[in-house]
């Protein structure tokens, strides 16, 4: 029996496609050969996600092409940032899969390593995954949560936030315990093997998960088997008049 290809739409949760180019060569690395992507940008909010402030501003406009996905016939939806700015109503919305960059990674993580530490853009992210983090329940396998203090919009310079991550990486095993790394923001396009390698060069052998590789690979994983999120977990909202805008 021939399997239709895949159609997965990304929806980049921000108003800049700076990185879009970048996002489909990274997503293209982990799709089946028959696989298709396509990838969009909200139009209203902010150009990147480093508090709860953008995420509140950036959701609205998710939800939409969430639902626009959905019509327009796609599989399954990845909504491409870490901290899964509207999965939770986005799955209450639609009957195709939704991932952001979170769940699949650190899933990932639990099944390769009983301890891991994330390394993430910017401080003001902190508090927005420990949040996740805690609604998990997997607050016993995270050995740390380290920032690289670069802002999104400035992940493009990869020399910089290469050193950065094997710095923070080093100290996540040598001081907080890690057994394993997970990249804590899809902007960090590229560099989990290469952050692998790094660490091995000095010693320190251990996986490094990717999530944009992870969600991508989730969501093929799902459409393999024929599965969704459940409805019971994720009931559709109950009719009622609703002002939207836009």
């Amino acid at each position: 029996m021939l399997r239709e290809a895949m159609r997965i739409k990304i929806v980049a949760p921000v108003i800049t496609d700076q990185f879009n180019r970048a996002i489909e060569e990274e997503a293209r690395q982990f799709i089946d050969a028959d696989s298709i992507i396509e990838i969009e940008n909200i139009q209203h909010g902010a150009a990147s996600i480093e508090s709860a402030y953008d995420e509140a501003l950036n959701i609205p406009d998710v939800l939409k092409m969430v639902l626009q996905a959905e019509r327009d016939g796609f599989d399954a939806v990845f909504i491409d940032c870490f901290g899964d700015p509207g999965v939770d109503a986005a799955r209450e919305v639609v009957s195709i899969p939704v991932v952001g960059g979170f769940q699949p990674a650190i899933l990932t993580a639990c099944l390769l390593t009983h301890y891991f530490s994330i390394i993430t853009v910017l401080p003001s992210v902190l508090p927005l995954l420990r949040v996740l983090i805690r609604k998990q329940g997997i607050g016993e396998n995270v050995a740390s949560i380290r920032s690289v203090n670069i802002a999104v919009l400035d992940l493009s310079d990869s020399e910089a936030l290469r050193n950065s991550l094997a710095s923070e990486a080093e100290k996540a095993v040598h001081e907080d315990g890690a057994e394993g790394i997970v990249l804590g923001c899809t902007g960090m396009l590229g560099l989990a093997r290469s952050l692998e390698a790094e660490l091995a060069g000095r010693g320190i052998s251990m996986p490094v998960v990717d999530p944009t590789g992870a969600a991508i690979g989730f969501l093929q994983s799902l459409h393999r088997n024929a599965l969704c999120h459940s409805k019971r977990t994720y009931p559709f909202p109950p009719d009622k008049e609703r002002n939207i805008g836009g």
